[in-house]
């Protein structure tokens, strides 16, 4: 049996508004929701900094739990596809099983994270983190988990379409999420080479394979 992660502690936090009044970040809107400038305004984005030590206890977790090789390089920040991120440092980690979807972590100055998964898919943690969205670090702590679940288990499929389109599936305990749309802008050649490279993998990407006793 595949041991589970176990995310650290992640510190009690305790932000105010401009009055001095703690912020209950994840339940601050009620039934009228956000207010129109919420949507502009990022407040406290630092709250968002015990993603880097959730990142680096699962890069750990992956290299004592499966047979896989790492490398840290800011050049791997290069396998996103998403562009304009500030990087801080990057990690690969790549599982030996050639059809096994690699994985990089993007430590990102906002402070967040970006993981690139397999062959054209990048996850960014928060996806916004303005006030308006009210995400958590323990909100996207539990999502980025998800995609290491998912993508260990090899329970996560890709595909590229006709005209420019791509999409992927992911399916993890309790849940899965999934969706497509027009990548136009990602380099031809880089498309059509994953492309090739799904093809291969009619069934999705394989599991990680554990790392021997």
């Amino acid at each position: 049996m595949t041991p589970r992660f176990v995310r650290p502690a992640l510190p009690t936090q305790v932000f105010r508004d401009a009055d001095g009044a703690p912020i209950l970040y994840g339940e601050r809107w009620g039934t009228d929701g956000p207010s129109a400038d919420a949507y502009s305004t990022v407040t406290h984005p630092e709250r968002f900094a015990p993603l880097h030590a959730v990142a680096d206890a699962l890069i750990d977790y992956l290299t004592r739990t499966f047979d896989a090789d790492v490398d840290s390089a800011p050049e791997h920040a290069g396998d996103l596809v998403r562009q304009g991120i500030t990087v801080v440092r990057a990690v690969r980690v790549t599982p030996r099983e050639r059809d096994a979807a690699p994985l990089t972590f993007v430590f990102t100055d906002f402070p967040g994270l970006a993981v690139h998964a397999g062959a054209l898919h990048d996850f960014i943690y928060p996806d916004c983190g303005c006030d308006a969205c009210d995400e958590t670090a323990e909100g996207e702590a539990e999502e980025l988990e998800h995609l290491i679940q998912g993508v260990t288990s090899g329970s996560y499929s890709e595909w590229v379409g006709r005209h420019a389109t791509a999409g992927m599936r992911l399916e993890f305990d309790g849940g899965y999420t999934g969706g497509g749309g027009n990548v136009s802008a990602i380099p031809k050649e880089r498309l059509e080479n994953a492309r090739a490279r799904l093809a291969a993998l009619p069934n999705g990407w394989a599991p990680w394979p554990l790392r021997a006793e």
